[in-house]
């Protein structure tokens, strides 16, 4: 009779029972296998990645070495950086005005903004690249104005992501701290400066990331939107995986994986100190 007494466990309880963590811990040992796979063999000193011959560098020295790969991660973090300055301006606006205003049509512009997010990206890519041929994008600018046409469209399909991001985070937020700030004489900017941005920090911040991570890995679209000139990092290593994935390969792909781990930890870490600094 104790084994049907036992006291039920509740929803968030679970993730304290060993099952639960131990079926988690399998399905990220499932997901992240291949990437730790592909880091080790980066180290592999032979040109086959099926066997391991020994442990040897040269081939992070070899990708570091070539130009045009250095050229393609410089294009693919500059085009990164521009698409989530732009989209976290544009998905933070457009969130607060989806949040707090009514006007006509709403609902329809709200489900256009969403279409990024749920169009398939050879879809938008195969838009883009009609659009941009048909208004006649120049190809031949030079650096880093010849980046124009991927960044426009890495910023097309990255702020939505922000917009509903932060739009979820105003969701929770108490509209009668600013009515408080209007009672005690604040304007309109300065509540949302002082009120409102702050709430949105962590959706920022958040959003600002996953731009980042988007753009920083998108190959489809930036496959349809790049000019000759115009190579990014995935692209790059997508022509090299097409003759044989080796070493290099290997070495360039675990560089992008770590300088996105570094950069996401950083800004992370710059967030929480943040917090920390503000509630002292």
């Amino acid at each position: 009779m104790a084994l049907f007494n036992r006291t039920p466990i509740a929803p968030l309880e679970y993730s304290r029972t060993l099952w639960m963590r131990l079926w988690v811990g399998l399905v990220m040992l499932f997901l992240y296998a291949p990437l730790f796979v592909l880091m080790i063999f980066s180290f592999n000193d032979s040109k086959r990645n099926v066997v391991w011959r020994g442990f040897t560098t040269k081939y992070y020295e070899k990708a570091l070495g070539n130009d045009q790969l250095v050229e393609a991660l410089v294009n693919s973090l500059t085009i990164a950086a521009l698409a989530t300055i732009v989209s976290l301006m544009l998905g933070a606006v457009a969130a607060v005005m989806l949040w707090r205003f009514r006007f006509p049509l709403k609902g329809a512009i709200d489900g256009t903004i969403s279409l990024p997010i749920i169009v398939p990206e050879i879809c938008m890519g195969v838009a883009f690249l009609m659009f941009f041929a048909a208004i006649g994008w120049p190809t031949d600018l030079v650096w880093p104005f010849n980046l124009g046409a991927i960044t426009i469209a890495h910023i097309t399909f990255c702020f939505p992501f922000v917009t509903m991001v932060v739009r979820s985070r105003l969701a929770t937020f108490n509209r009668e701290q600013e009515e408080a700030a209007k009672d005690l004489g604040a304007g309109e900017w300065a509540v949302f400066r002082d009120v409102l941005i702050p709430h949105m920090k962590p959706a920022l911040v958040a959003g600002a990331l996953l731009s980042f991570t988007l753009s920083l890995d998108d190959f489809v679209i930036t496959y349809f939107t790049s000019g000759p000139d115009t190579i990014t990092f995935p692209v790059k290593v997508y022509s090299m995986v097409r003759f044989s994935v080796t070493p290099e390969v290997n070495a360039a792909s675990t560089i992008l994986i770590i300088l996105t781990i570094v950069l996401t930890a950083v800004a992370l870490k710059l967030q929480g100190v943040k917090a920390i600094a503000e509630t002292h």
